[in-house]
């Protein structure tokens, strides 16, 4: 039984990721012209700020270097956070997200953009926007619902905190 270059990479690497309190969530290698790129993507309940991922990243080179995993040619290593609009794909994901507006690609087809209020391991409990003035709803969607999920980036979103200022006013 053979495996990826990815696969190998990631047995050897993921202990010392979660060692530093993080999760590897992807690693991928690719080629940029000549060079190829490792790309570790790392993340935890709390997020991981600039220090855990410089922390992390001395680990992984080090053991890189040790080992000689990633062969004899030049090769840039890049270890960062998913990203604003990441795609949520494991439950942990999902609790990561609670709080956030997501869009639903809906197993059944359709979508849906909703916050997601709550999770437990058979779905979720979102809050689906309001449409024209109309006030904000629940909805329950399980698991097997769901085809794609993605975080949304909110530029102008109301706190709690401003919320409940403008409900007391």
């Amino acid at each position: 039984m053979s495996t990826t270059q990815s696969e190998r990479l990631r047995e050897l690497l993921e202990p010392l990721v979660t060692s530093q309190g993080l999760d590897l969530e992807e690693i991928a290698v690719d080629s940029v012209g000549r060079k190829r790129v490792l790309r570790v993507v790392v993340d935890s309940d709390t997020g991981a700020d600039l220090d855990a991922i410089a922390d992390v990243s001395r680990a992984l080179s080090a053991k890189l270097d040790e080992t000689n995993a990633m062969g004899d040619a030049a090769y840039d290593l890049e270890v960062g956070t998913p990203g604003a609009e990441r795609l949520l794909t494991e439950h942990r994901h999902f609790v990561r997200a609670v709080d956030r507006l997501v869009k639903f690609q809906l197993t059944e087809g359709g979508e849906l953009v909703a916050r997601i209020l709550d999770v437990d391991d058979a779905g979720l409990d979102l809050e689906v926007p309001g449409v024209k003035g109309r006030k904000a709803t629940t909805r329950r969607l399980g698991f097997p619902e769901i085809a794609k999920a993605r975080v949304q980036v909110e530029f102008s979103r109301k706190d709690k905190k401003d919320m409940k200022e403008e409900e007391e006013a």
